[in-house]
């Protein structure tokens, strides 16, 4: 489970990247988005309450992501923590994050300890675990992390009549070839960005209320190379800061975005 744990942590750039282009849709495209934080106590409230657990693993919906804390909305009621109910909203750090997963178009992708405790499951044991959730989670020992028509491959087919006597066997997704790939919507936006930006250069440098972020922020932080290529090539300022301190720059490295770092240096 900490090994499960440690791979959506490294990979949860792959889940914020998805958050980030679905706001920016007219039609949404994704059935569920939530983050699995691990939550305690504090030391005081620990010592008065010594039957309760630690730690508690509950899931968080409506996400948001500043590049230094993890924020939603608790959807779980805790078991024993005294300090949290469901329905209030938490902040957490990145080594608290313990799972993301989202569903789009009805693919799931992440959800590392979904997968670990289904492994352990029997074959009727997943399918009502699945029933559950209202998702396939596909095969076991399979956690993808983008939809496979991200990658230019063709999306599962849908169970048909006789799939329950000829199973085809979920592929593994090549994880350095989602890594290397360009984001459909960021490729597809570059055209219309980049003339919105001429049409009404001022855009450039206006910035959200909430985290004082410019479209290079936001772009950067979502792993949009393409996005942070044109904002660069009209101008924008690499080093202006968001409210909470970071620069383009540092919100790329957050989420090892090596690419859009690269671009950010040479600028």
């Amino acid at each position: 489970m900490f090994e499960a744990s440690k791979k959506a942590r490294q990979t949860f750039k792959f889940f914020w990247r998805e958050l980030a282009w679905e706001r920016r849709r007219i039609i949404p495209g994704l059935e569920l988005a939530a983050v699995k934080a691990s939550l305690s106590d504090p030391a005081e409230v620990r010592a008065a309450n010594p039957g309760g657990l630690e730690v508690e693993h509950m899931w968080l919906m409506d996400i948001d992501f500043d590049g230094r804390h993890v924020e939603g909305t608790l959807i779980n009621k805790p078991h024993s923590l005294k300090t949290y109910h469901e329905g209030q909203q938490v902040k957490i750090a990145g080594k608290q994050v313990g799972d993301w997963m989202y569903v789009c178009t009805g693919e799931v992708c992440g959800g590392f300890t979904v997968d670990l405790m289904r492994s352990r499951m029997s074959a009727s044991e997943r399918k009502q675990h699945d029933a559950a959730w209202g998702h396939d989670f596909g095969d076991a020992g399979v956690v993808p992390l983008v939809p496979t028509s991200h990658l230019g491959d063709e999306a599962p087919k849908k169970k048909g009549l006789f799939s329950k006597f000829k199973k085809v066997p979920q592929k593994p997704q090549d994880y350095k070839k989602v890594a290397a790939a360009e984001h459909p919507m960021s490729v597809n936006m570059r055209e219309s960005f980049e003339q919105a930006l001429q049409e009404n250069p001022e855009m450039l440098e206006q910035a959200d209320d909430a985290h004082g972020f410019t479209f290079l922020h936001q772009l950067a932080l979502a792993g949009s190379l393409d996005g942070v290529d044109v904002c660069l090539k009209h101008g924008a300022d690499t080093k202006k800061k968001a409210n909470n301190g970071m620069t383009a720059f540092d919100l790329a490295k957050c989420l090892a975005w090596k690419r859009v770092m690269a671009r950010l240096q040479a600028a």
